[in-house]
């Protein structure tokens, strides 16, 4: 269910969304999450309601962050930070078919993961610009604490691009989620796609 390769979107980048996305959905990631802490939830919706056939074409899981309602409304995956709620009431809503996603900072979190998620975001593994509000970073040693303790998969988040893949393995992330190494990258597509290669070939 769950490849190397999670893209988050960046509407801070020159690329539109919905370019990132194809982008990234083009160069292998198996997931895309739309991010827009400010953007109002029908301009959001209207955008996962239009990405979700095309990423469905292509094998690509649509994750929205946050947004509850969106992902009920359109039936969009969804990811949700320790200050969304109730993962429980989160899963009632979106039904047993979506893919549900916690964010998670710490080792002690993992003692508090219901059932009803899916996989773990651990993080940051390092300092981002992408998220100035972020805890602690966890390093190589935090990482590996998290994935000890989660009784899911755990996707590392955080300031992450291609030479960390090493450290991510080695600490048992099952894949990385990245913004600026694609959003901000030349060649979306090729930024995506060599992430991807290198997470196989390590």
């Amino acid at each position: 269910m769950i490849g190397p390769v999670y893209f988050i979107t960046d509407p801070g980048a020159k690329l539109s969304v919905a370019e990132q996305a194809r982008a990234a959905a083009r160069g292998g990631a198996w997931a895309v999450q739309v991010r827009d802490k400010t953007g109002s939830d029908d301009d959001i919706l209207r955008l996962v309601e239009g990405l979700l056939p095309e990423m469905a074409a292509l094998g690509v899981r649509l994750f929205v962050n946050d947004r509850v309602d969106v992902a009920c409304a359109t039936g969009a995956d969804l990811h949700i930070g320790q200050g969304d709620g109730d993962p429980r009431i989160a899963r009632n809503r979106i039904g047993p078919n979506a893919i549900l996603g916690l964010s998670v900072e710490t080792a002690a979190q993992c003692a508090a993961i219901p059932d009803c998620v899916d996989y773990i975001g651990a993080g940051p593994f390092r300092s981002t610009a992408t998220k100035p509000d972020a805890a602690a970073p966890t390093g190589p040693g935090g990482l590996a604490q998290i994935v000890s303790a989660s009784p899911v998969p755990t996707i590392a988040i955080g300031g992450l691009s291609a030479a960390d893949i090493p450290a991510l393995r080695g600490a048992g992330a099952v894949g990385m989620a990245v913004v600026s190494a694609i959003s901000r990258a030349e060649d979306p597509v090729l930024a995506t796609r060599t992430l991807v290669t290198g997470w196989r070939s390590t």
